[in-house]
């Protein structure tokens, strides 16, 4: 499910990107708004910097934030220059070389990539639910369409899948094809799991296409369920089924301890603490990028692109939302970034 919300922190004028437009709309479109699209879990951080942006600009109009998942807000950052495309992309994983490149192609050149902190990817059940943990392979196992390429999975229950486990159906609620939480998923916890297998490290190097297929395809039979970009919507689907495990930011299940509790991943709870530091298995970093041939265009998109340096440290407002602070030395590199507005040279992407 789509979401998207007018909140704060926008321009004091009305803004003419004819010079950095390109294509039918660009030149002499206007626009008095600055636009952030992507990640629903960078959503909540990107909208409390508006706030406070908004707070400290009396008069300024309110961007428009919207949640449309980091794959679907790529292809709109990425579609071109000018007044019809987004400013801003929330990303809760980092650009893929692909998206750089297809920015690349449609103008969208001088990329200002910011890590504003970091991220845990939280497995979490109802209080009301037995208790249960797992591994990176046990959820693998769990959730593959074709584990380990032996075939279709027909697993049924978590006790089908190791036998210390309760024998509860297998209910997983997470992010769609077009979420990167979904990327991440299937980077730091499918493939590990499917590692297991040394026959599955062997095929990435062999045939990666095959091993990606194999190792982060997800079962469709209704055992994985795409609750959609409203990751408020799994935690409430929780509350209604005991049984079943929500997947999404750590931001959610701190916001909701009172009624879910962690799913330990390797014995390792999500915590603020361990994902800062970067033990918990599904820690990762969150991102905005920006155009940099609209800042100057958009009055005001670099305070607020600024306004997230300001305030991400241990303790500051966006913290207190529930964004894990990067290490030291991560936020003095990128608020070097945000001051000197370098450019994202893509050499390092995969």
């Amino acid at each position: 499910m789509k979401k998207s919300a007018l909140l704060a922190a926008g321009v004091a004028s009305l803004c003419t990107l004819a010079a950095c437009g390109n294509g039918a709309g660009g030149a002499g479109a206007t626009r008095d708004q600055i636009r952030a699209v992507g990640s629903s879990t960078v959503y909540p951080f990107a909208t409390a910097a508006a706030e406070i942006f908004v707070l400290g600009t009396p008069g300024v109009k309110s961007p428009i934030i919207e949640a449309t998942g980091t794959g679907g807000g790529m292809k709109l950052f990425c579609a071109g220059v000018g007044a019809q495309y987004p400013d801003i992309e929330n990303a809760s994983r980092r650009i893929k070389k692909s998206e750089f490149e297809q920015c690349r192609s449609n103008g969208v050149k001088d990329i200002v990539e910011v890590q504003i902190g970091v991220d845990g990817l939280a497995f979490a059940q109802s209080k009301k639910g037995p208790a249960i943990a797992v591994t990176p392979k046990i959820v693998y196992e769990a959730l593959a369409a074709n584990p380990y390429g032996k075939g279709q999975n027909r697993t049924q229950t978590w006790k089908d899948v190791d036998p210390a486990l309760p024998a509860i159906p297998i209910t997983v609620l997470g992010p769609p094809s077009t979420s990167g939480t979904r990327d991440s998923l299937a980077e730091l916890i499918l493939e590990k799991g499917c590692q297991s297998d040394p026959a599955m490290k062997a095929l990435k190097e062999s045939d990666e296409k095959k091993y990606k297929d194999i190792c982060t395809r997800v079962r469709e039979d209704g055992h994985y369920v795409d609750a959609g970009e409203n990751d408020n919507l799994i935690v409430q689907k929780l509350g209604a089924n005991p049984d079943a495990i929500g997947v999404f930011g750590f931001s959610f299940l701190e916001e909701n301890k009172d009624s879910l509790r962690d799913v330990p991943i390797n014995g390792m709870q999500a915590t603020y603490e361990t994902v800062s530091t970067g033990q918990y298995p599904g820690a990762r970093p969150l991102f905005v990028y920006v155009k940099k041939a609209h800042m100057k265009a958009i009055p005001g998109l670099a305070a607020y692109l600024d306004t997230f340096a300001v305030n991400w440290g241990p303790g500051g407002p966006l913290t207190k939302r529930g964004m894990v602070a990067a290490p030291e030395d991560v936020r003095a590199k990128n608020a070097r970034i945000v001051k000197m507005l370098t450019v994202l040279d893509g050499a390092e992407l995969k």
